[in-house]
């Protein structure tokens, strides 16, 4: 298969990683993918044997989504969001996919839709076209009005063969988070979950308290109620891994106390997990799935920035598993933390999860099957 994955991360930088991670599960079937990424550049993650395509970058105004920014935090004009246009629709062209997937839109990146539009008109009038998908993941962000939802409903039935969920119909069902009509119930394909290859569970334990917000500019509070609490625990050793760039690595560093080491996200992360004490993170869907394949004690602080409910969704649902606690930031201290990470530690140990986890190797046989009955 020739296949093209379509991404923009706006905020965080979760919705890269699995498409990533999807990309190189194709590719590792010896098929040929390009990776169109829309959001700001991420060095340190892993593209070798994927042909990966940057458009003109925008990013969202922090958790203000109806505004795009450039990577210079100025407001994107015409100019820019033709010069996207144009390369996106390009890359379609010269790829010439068999399979063609949108990252969450239609569910979401509604302030793109011109963009996507235009994609999609251009794919239906290709000959041959494409296999057309959606890629979601466990959980989406409920849609505020019915409008959004009808939005999507209607998309999907005009210029999509399916809709791949990345999660396990039986533990997270998407209508759990979001309006499933009858239409829409029919066209979705449960892949399980999208997670890379386990990391090393030979690795050496340095027994650090492993601090991570993802790899957008988010999670002040969580940083600075883990600097609070590493001062008043000089017997542990943190590690901070701070996103959003070098001046916030070093405005988080600037005020850490000696047990603690702050550093900017690093191509290890998941192997520095295996080997942590606990993890105190968010709960955006890579981050679970590191939590659930590494078997860490964890504490999740759900991002609910700006009334988001998709992270505590998900971090109610993991709770039930042993060693994992749930702080909301609105509880969230220095003690509370150092509670309830006392309380994970001191827990049995929770094996590392491993049924259900293949999602990008089910994608890719999916979306094998499903080329082989497209009517083209």
């Amino acid at each position: 298969m020739n296949v093209m994955i379509v991404v923009t991360h706006l905020l965080g930088t979760g919705h890269l990683a699995r498409a990533l991670t999807l990309g190189r599960a194709f590719a590792g079937r010896g098929h040929s993918v390009t990776i169109v990424s829309g959001g700001t550049p991420v060095l340190h993650f892993d593209t070798a044997g994927l042909e990966v395509i940057q458009l003109p970058p925008v990013r969202s105004n922090g958790i203000d989504f109806s505004k795009l920014l450039d990577e210079n935090g100025a407001l994107v004009d015409t100019e820019h969001m033709n010069a996207r246009l144009t390369a996106l629709t390009d890359a379609l062209t010269t790829a010439a996919p068999d399979v063609l997937i949108t990252e969450l839109f239609p569910f979401g990146r509604r302030i793109l839709r011109d963009e996507f539009h235009q994609l999609l008109a251009q794919a239906h009038a290709m000959h041959p076209c494409p296999l057309v998908l959606a890629s979601v993941r466990d959980i989406l962000a409920p849609p505020s009005k019915p409008s959004k939802a009808a939005f999507a409903d209607t998309l999907v039935a005009d210029f999509y063969d399916g809709v791949l969920v990345h999660s396990d119909a039986d533990l997270v069902p998407l209508d759990r988070s979001w309006p499933v009509t009858e239409r829409m119930a029919s066209v979705l394909h449960y892949t399980g979950f999208v997670a890379p290859p386990p990391p090393d569970h030979d690795a050496a334990t340095h027994g650090e308290i492993l601090v991570s917000a993802g790899g957008g500019n988010v999670g002040d509070a969580v940083f600075e109620t883990a600097l609070a609490a590493a001062r008043q625990t000089p017997h542990w050793r943190w590690r901070c891994i701070v996103g959003g760039g070098q001046d916030r690595v070093a405005q988080v560093a600037a005020t850490a106390p000696d047990n603690m080491a702050v550093e900017a996200p690093r191509p290890d992360f998941r192997a520095l997990m295996q080997g942590a004490s606990a993890s105190v993170s968010m709960c955006g869907y890579n981050t679970a799935m590191d939590i659930l394949q590494t078997g860490v004690p964890a504490v999740f602080i759900p991002f609910d920035d700006g009334g988001e409910v998709e992270q505590g969704l998900r971090a109610a649902a993991l709770a039930a598993l042993p060693a994992i606690d749930v702080v909301p930031q609105s509880e969230l201290t220095a003690e509370g933390l150092i509670t309830a990470l006392t309380s994970v530690i001191a827990q049995p140990a929770r094996p590392p999860r491993t049924d259900g986890m293949d999602g990008a190797t089910q994608t890719v046989e999916i979306v094998d099957r499903l080329l082989q009955g497209h009517n083209r």
